[in-house]
């Protein structure tokens, strides 16, 4: 008998299963390594914090000469941590997460192993000296960059290198955030924009390994512990829906902020990138003289609008610093993320928000902080176009899923608001601006 004719779907079906097993268990070997990584890196930005905040506590005690030495201490840090970019590896300025994208669709070489401890060390000289940039951002590309190496060691092909890649950006941000389906749905979503079968076991091990390992060093719960909100009726959907415009109106802003600053700076070109970052470590140790908790990643910042009642006038000028602090902070072209400083405006939009017009809804139960943590996952969605990874990040970050039906309806709010106002999402804007598009 002759053999059986091969169909396109049994040879795509093959294609994917082919070398499934070893990329499956280098997977696993990504994913270990970049939870490590980003747990060292985590634990380090939180003793530069912790430092920071000894520093400004000394300094506000001696009046004029500890505002001087903060605000030479934020000079030299961030200087220092642009010099390390501009000298060893350009590839680490900013998020990276743009870089990691044009890596995988092959618009640019994946970097050199040197941009790991440039983006360690430059993003714990940067955060730590009080510049409003997320962890995320480092992370994500160095889990990139190892998983690449590993892909290399492990002798795997060019396309099987990518998915690895992938995978590793998805175990970085999972550790960053203690968010292991996060990780994976923003390699969908984000990444790649297309499910595919060995990308999505790839992903879902490394996100796994990563967890597994990171929480050993970090610990078990959730980054934000809330009061239980219960479980809103129907009517709360204009309510949030309201939300949604307002962050899908303000995260066009903020994009707009963003690529404004990066422009301004560019156009500097007298001034070398050192002393512009220099300029800008300054003014944040400056700020940290006068409102230590308002300066840095932002996580603090989150928890404290989360669980403390402000009054609304500070909340508002907390919004203002933060909002501009976000955009200047990422024109330094040092190391650092986006998306912490993303939540943390969020989140105060979110509780201004519940605390001025949840009274105008009496039949509707809506403590702040359940506007705040909608907020949070809206603005995200506003500035990143990535609903499902803000909804399932804020989830896992706040351990709770009450909110699932106000998240629904604020994102599509801010999806809309920004896809009418024509505003990309930021990742694309950011690589338009890196090519001089």
């Amino acid at each position: 008998m002759p053999p059986p004719l091969k169909t396109a779907d049994s040879t795509e079906s093959s294609a994917a299963t082919a070398g499934l097993a070893p990329l499956a268990a280098l997977s696993l070997v990504v994913g270990s390594a970049s939870g490590l990584m980003g747990a060292l890196f985590r634990r380090s930005l939180e003793w530069a914090d912790r430092q920071r905040n000894a520093l400004a506590d000394w300094a506000q005690a001696e009046e004029w000469l500890g505002l001087a030495v903060l605000i030479a201490a934020g000079a030299v840090a961030t200087g220092l941590a642009a010099w390390l970019v501009r000298r060893f590896s350009p590839e680490a300025s900013g998020s990276g997460i743009p870089h990691v994208e044009a890596v995988l669709n092959k618009r640019k070489p994946q970097a050199p192993l040197r941009l790991i401890p440039v983006k360690f060390f430059g993003g714990v000289l940067a955060i730590g000296a009080g510049l409003a940039l997320g962890r995320e951002g480092p992370t994500v590309q160095m889990g990139a960059s190892i998983a690449h190496f590993i892909g290399r060691i492990g002798r795997r092909n060019v396309d099987d290198c990518l998915t690895l890649l992938a995978a590793g950006a998805g175990a970085g941000l999972a550790t960053a955030f203690n968010a292991p389906i996060a990780g994976a749905v923003f390699v969908i979503e984000e990444l790649l924009r297309r499910f595919e079968t060995r990308s999505s076991i790839a992903t879902l091990g490394a996100s796994a390994s990563a967890i597994a390992v990171s929480r050993l060093i970090l610990g078990q719960g959730p980054d934000f512990t809330l009061h239980d909100p219960r479980y809103p009726g129907t009517g709360a959907i204009f309510f949030f829906l309201g939300l949604g415009l307002i962050t899908g109106i303000a995260g066009v802003a903020y994009c707009r902020a963003i690529l404004g600053s990066l422009t301004f700076g560019a156009k500097l070109t007298r001034i070398p990138v050192e002393l512009q970052a220099a300029a800008i470590g300054a003014s944040v140790g400056a700020l940290a003289w006068f409102a230590p908790n308002w300066v840095g990643g932002g996580e603090a910042l989150t928890e404290q609008t989360l669980t403390t009642t402000f009054p609304v006038g500070l909340l508002f000028g907390m919004l203002a610093v933060r909002f501009v602090l976000g955009p200047v902070s990422y024109a330094a072209r040092t190391p650092g993320g986006l998306f912490a400083p993303m939540l943390a405006v969020g989140t105060q939009i979110g509780v201004i928000y519940g605390m001025i017009v949840g009274g105008w809804f009496p039949t509707i139960e809506s403590h702040p902080a359940s506007a705040g943590v909608v907020g949070m996952a809206s603005f995200f969605t506003a500035v990143v176009r990535a609903p499902l990874t803000g909804i399932v990040l804020v989830i896992e970050m706040t351990g709770n899923f009450t909110l699932l039906l106000p998240m629904l309806s604020a994102c599509f709010g801010a999806m809309l608001a920004a896809t009418v106002l024509r505003e990309p999402p930021i990742y694309d804007s950011l690589a338009d601006h890196k090519s001089g598009k």
